[in-house]
């Protein structure tokens, strides 16, 4: 017997929803997963520019494991976290809030669920030197988005 059940499909993750390339981001919310294996900060980052992705939002993790320090480091760097706290080993989530600098996204599927990955960051100050060299890599490459 088959029953017919509308929207059962809709469940699914669909990829396009997915950014990915070089955006001016402000961080819009954090939240600490402490994970006993794999801790790591849920971000929502909200698109500043490009002008086509204004007010898109995405999500994305940093692991604040040993072997991920560096990269939460240079993230905290980057996006003038303040830096007194970042001298005591502290992390606010309520600091994090505001923040702003560029971030390059792709994203990855596992086990059948797709991720939002953070590559790469720069200060917000970068970002008209970043975003036109994005742009000439772009045109060299036939009009494709993405670096």
């Amino acid at each position: 017997m088959k029953r017919h059940i509308p929207g059962l499909h809709s469940w699914q993750s669909d990829d396009t929803n997915l950014l990915e390339g070089l955006f001016l981001a402000r961080v819009d919310k954090a939240l600490f997963r402490w994970q006993t294996r794999k801790p790591y900060l849920e971000l929502r980052f909200v698109v500043l520019e490009p002008k086509a992705y204004e007010n898109k939002a995405f999500y994305a993790r940093l692991y604040c494991t040993e072997k991920a320090l560096w990269k939460f480091g240079w993230f905290l760097r980057d996006f003038s976290y303040d830096v007194e706290l970042l001298q005591h080993d502290q992390i606010d989530v309520k600091a994090l809030l505001g923040l702003r600098g560029v971030v390059r996204t792709s994203h990855i599927r596992v086990n059948g669920r797709s991720y939002q990955n953070l590559d790469a960051f720069a200060p917000e100050v970068e970002w008209k030197t970043l975003n036109c060299t994005s742009m000439a890599h772009t045109d060299e490459r036939g009009g494709r988005d993405g670096l």
